[in-house]
């Protein structure tokens, strides 16, 4: 599109060009009189001064309109720019760009945290994952148990999946041993007990295994206090320990009532509540709402964060239900359960799958498990404080349902950007990097689309 088009749109160039050059002219003027010194008593050259501020201010007025103006007809398509996005992602992993990305914050735990970083990490360097501790099963929790550490299983996921290492460092991390006294335990989970032992407390343990794999981004335990959790079933029962939950809710037919953790005024790690509040955007879930994502809000400090941050929050539903835990849960149900254990204040988006995977040898297995596909329930969720993003989120024709790091990551950064990035003239750099690199990737799928 020719130049002479979009400066007849209504968007302010000429109006922002023109007030620049009268400002100029300004500076100018005084510039010139102050050089003859025509005028030498005070009260001239207090006016000298005040004429220069106004003509600096004008300025400054005139470039930062000017810089919102182009940022809007480039959101418009009404100007592009031709920037190689492999460049540009290269540059920012490298930093020899002062470009970081939004900052984002993702409480939770599981495979599903650790599924949504490697989808972003491609986008922003300003990753904070935040990670349950109250795991008590499997190969973490015969560590938790034997060495008395907090368990390595969730924060060894989110570590791999932020590592900028060799794809056989990744392979090592995750391989578990098949027998022996070792069988069931997984390299990563040793390798982060062997750090602990050397380290001064977990939270440095972590940091160091970090450097080892040169992560993009942070991995934080939420708190460094031994916690464990306790769900109160429908039935009045008492259940200890997250492994647990599921097995007790399932033979008693009871559904949880409540969740808490113990110690009960354990508290989050500074750094956890000072990335909060320093965030763009918080994210929480996917992942296993009672074992892996509320833990994280039981903790003192996480919700009162979330709450007070200015970033904007999302929460992702998960795709399938999970049995003895979110039997029959639709959308509304996750939120409702959400609420009632973290005032974490108003969401701004809620994502959910809208995408069925179908009647299939998948679905029966996933019905012989118990597992159904989350319900969006749109009615119940009219009128909400939240928008609701509704769209294909899954990865297809696998044998696990589970979501897409790509599709999703695409879809948020498109809202965080906008949200965070657009409105601020101080960060348009990071603003167009980051749109050049969603629409060259737009445009990689569909070229692929297009050869299928």
């Amino acid at each position: 599109m020719k130049v002479r088009d979009w400066l007849n749109t209504g968007y302010g160039i000429k109006r922002w060009f023109g007030l620049g050059v009268v400002a100029v002219a300004l500076m100018g003027f005084v510039l010139v009189e102050l050089v003859n010194r025509r005028h030498k008593e005070l009260p001239y050259l207090l006016y000298y001064a005040y004429l220069l501020l106004l003509g600096l201010s004008l300025i400054y007025v005139s470039i930062a309109e000017l810089l919102k103006s182009f940022m809007t007809l480039a959101q418009d398509g009404l100007i592009q720019f031709n920037v190689d996005s492999r460049e540009i992602g290269s540059l920012l992993h490298e930093k020899k760009l002062v470009v970081q990305g939004p900052r984002v914050v993702i409480i939770g735990g599981g495979t599903g945290l650790s599924t949504i970083l490697k989808g972003l990490k491609a986008y922003t360097n300003n990753l904070t994952a935040v990670v349950t501790v109250a795991d008590d099963g499997g190969g973490s929790g015969t560590l938790r148990e034997d060495l008395g550490m907090l368990p390595p299983g969730d924060i060894r996921n989110c570590l791999v999946a932020l590592a900028n290492t060799e794809p056989l460092m990744e392979e090592l991390m995750q391989y578990r041993f098949g027998h022996g006294a070792l069988k069931g335990q997984s390299f990563g989970n040793l390798f982060l007990a062997a750090m602990d032992g050397v380290s001064d407390n977990f939270e440095d343990a972590v940091q160091k295994m970090a450097n080892v794999l040169a992560i993009t981004g942070k991995v934080l335990p939420v708190t460094l206090e031994n916690v464990k959790i306790h769900a109160l079933l429908e039935n009045d029962q008492l259940v200890v320990g997250e492994s647990h939950i599921p097995e007790v809710s399932i033979s008693e037919g009871a559904r949880i009532k409540k969740l808490s953790i113990v110690p009960a005024d354990a508290q989050c790690l500074p750094d956890v509540r000072e990335e909060i509040l320093k965030a763009d955007a918080i994210i929480l879930g996917p992942g296993s709402l009672y074992t892996s994502i509320i833990p994280n809000l039981l903790v003192k400090g996480v919700p009162e964060a979330i709450k007070e941050s200015r970033g904007i929050k999302i929460y992702i539903a998960n795709v399938m239900t999970q049995p003895g835990e979110t039997d029959g849960f639709a959308v509304s149900d996750h939120l409702k359960a959400l609420y009632e254990h973290g005032d974490v204040g108003p969401l701004n988006y809620v994502f959910a799958n809208t995408t069925p995977i179908g009647k299939s040898k998948l679905q029966e297995k996933y019905h012989r498990m118990g597992q159904f596909e989350v319900q969006v329930d749109e009615e119940k969720l009219k009128g909400r404080e939240f928008r609701l993003i509704t769209g294909d989120f899954i990865k297809p024709k696998e044998t696990s349902v589970r979501h897409d790091a790509e599709k999703l990551s695409k879809k948020l950064m498109e809202i965080i950007i906008d949200e965070t990035l657009a409105p601020d003239k101080k960060r348009i750099l990071e603003y167009f990097a980051l749109s050049s690199i969603l629409k060259q990737r737009r445009h990689d799928k569909a070229g692929k689309e297009e050869k299928l």
